[in-house]
């Protein structure tokens, strides 16, 4: 059976390419293509669609109105087409808050060359949300959130700048990073995050998550030194890796090819983690397609570090954290709401249990 898929753009030429590009795929089929909002409602209605393209932006129904009102009346997977812009990645980011499974950056239109990875890129996307569609439903049904406690500190300043926490994570990570991080208190270790993610959206993933967040969250530069009660997410044109200098760890960026066809790449961080902080580390790895990671995660254990899977029940899409467990690069599973706990229990505090294996 295809995976019937609902075109929502109120450009012709999206929609064409769209149709053009989900048509040649074996496995999926477009069941229909609306304009805007209110004929998609209607075509949902009848189509009863697995997966919806969504832009943004769009006339009679702003994109993020629609998706608030599907996800509440029929929560389905959603993929969102954002511009290139930073009003377009902040909206992006708002819809994956919204339970958006994931988002795809609008192709440069008239320009050929590229168009083939695009279309592979839009086919994973959608093959993706389709798999993860048991995980909009749970998120859909979950009770809301409760307002944020400021979380005690670690309150030990040798703890707090000697070990580092190292986190990986692609599709669905963006929300689960913002919870974890909206649980670590202000003299946590330092954190250093590769989520995957395109040039464009990280400056405003790390300037919301730092509006968030009780600690300090920044996009990585090159040579900056890492700080207890600061996280640094890597920039979509590079790899994080961690370096050192003296009794210092820095932040270096790589702009070099893809590692397991991402940059910036989960894989790189864990292995110059493994190098320079070794039993100093804790590796957390979370929802995410794939095996990016894993075998990084693995060389951490082998140096010493301690290392925390997201459980499959609370992740979009349990890949990322599966290969990790797998390959015996972990050492505690958890849902997400504890992961947080468990790493600052290592760090002397009492935190949730978990599944050990």
């Amino acid at each position: 059976m295809k995976i019937k898929v609902l075109i929502v753009d109120d450009s012709a030429l999206i929609r064409a390419v769209l149709t053009e590009i989900i048509q040649s795929q074996p496995d999926m089929e477009v069941v229909g293509v609306a304009p805007d909002p209110l004929v998609a409602r209607e075509l949902i209605k009848q189509r009863e669609p697995d997966v919806l393209t969504l832009d943004v932006e769009m006339p009679r129904m702003d994109g993020l109105d629609f998706l608030e009102r599907l996800m509440r009346l029929r929560p389905m997977p959603v993929v969102m087409l954002s511009s290139l812009t930073q009003e377009g990645s902040e909206t992006t980011l708002r819809a994956l808050e919204l339970g958006a499974i994931d988002f795809i950056a609008k192709p440069r239109l008239g320009i050929k060359d590229g168009m083939a990875e695009y279309a592979d890129l839009v086919a994973c996307k959608i093959r993706v949300a389709y798999q993860a569609r048991s995980s909009v439903t749970r998120r859909a049904s979950a009770a809301p959130a409760k307002a944020p406690i400021e979380p005690h500190p670690v309150g030990n300043r040798l703890i707090s700048s000697e070990k580092l926490i190292i986190v990986g994570a692609s599709t669905g990570g963006t929300e689960a990073i913002r919870e974890f991080l909206m649980q670590m208190p202000r003299d946590c270790p330092g954190i250093l995050i590769t989520q995957h993610m395109p040039e464009g959206f990280t400056k405003s993933f790390a300037r919301r998550l730092d509006s968030l967040c009780p600690i300090t969250v920044t996009e990585a530069v090159e040579g900056e030194r890492v700080l207890p009660g600061h996280a640094y997410i890597a920039p979509g044109h590079s790899h994080l890796l961690l370096g050192r200098s003296g009794a210092n760890y820095l932040c270096r960026l790589d702009s070099g090819a893809q590692v397991n066809r991402h940059r910036p790449s989960v894989e790189v961080l864990f292995r110059s983690a493994a190098v320079h902080a070794g039993k100093n580390a804790i590796g957390v790895i979370m929802t995410g397609m794939g095996k990016d990671g894993a075998a990084g995660m693995l060389e951490m254990r082998q140096a010493g570090a301690y290392n925390l899977a997201q459980d499959e029940a609370s992740c979009v899409v349990y890949g990322m954290p599966r290969e990790a467990v797998l390959i015996g690069a972990v050492h505690e599973v958890a849902p997400l709401d504890q992961l947080a706990g468990l790493v600052l229990s290592r760090l002397g505090r009492h935190g949730e249990r978990a599944l050990r294996i």
